[in-house]
């Protein structure tokens, strides 16, 4: 079972391989098939045989500071580390350029993030309780980056606290 639901995690995460959408920006981060309430659906199931919460970015593959936050995560060894211990984290495509409009009802069921703009954070608890929304403007780094310790000071804020020892 929990082979399954990996495998089907990672198939609702891993970037779509076909050609970019907004080649501009690089190799799309955002599966712009994927169902945004399939993918938290799965992630949720990781989180609670894990202990974790769900990290939600909405964003879309023409954005580049989506794409600036995902190196973020992935490149800073200690974002990625905290990621990795204390959270699923989800990419939600929530295009809405040349006629798109994807996942809006993820977008209503967490009372329009977006309006923030993108990319936002949501973070989840196990059982799929919004804690915390979070626009990214705060983590940046005043150039043209997140700041990894802002991120990870947002990430260790909102782990779990079993996890954190608090």
């Amino acid at each position: 079972m929990k082979a399954l639901v990996f495998l089907l995690l990672l198939a609702a995460t891993t970037a779509y391989s076909a050609e970019p959408e907004y080649p501009k920006q690089g190799p799309d981060i955002y599966d712009r098939e994927a169902d945004g309430t399939a993918q938290i659906a799965a992630a949720l199931v990781q989180a609670k045989a894990e202990h974790k919460r769900v990290l939600v970015k909405l964003g879309a593959n023409w954005c580049v500071w989506c794409h600036r936050l995902s190196a973020t995560l992935h490149e800073s060894k200690p974002v990625a580390q905290e990621l990795a211990d204390d959270y699923v984290l989800v990419l939600v495509d929530v295009n809405h350029r040349n006629g798109k409009s994807r996942n809006d009802v993820v977008n209503e069921r967490y009372g329009n993030p977006v309006q923030f703009g993108l990319p936002v954070l949501l973070v989840l608890d196990d059982d799929g309780r919004l804690l915390t929304t979070q626009e990214t403007g705060a983590l940046e780094d005043g150039g043209k980056a997140h700041d990894p310790a802002k991120v990870l000071a947002f990430l260790k804020a909102w782990a779990p606290k079993s996890r954190t020892g608090l």
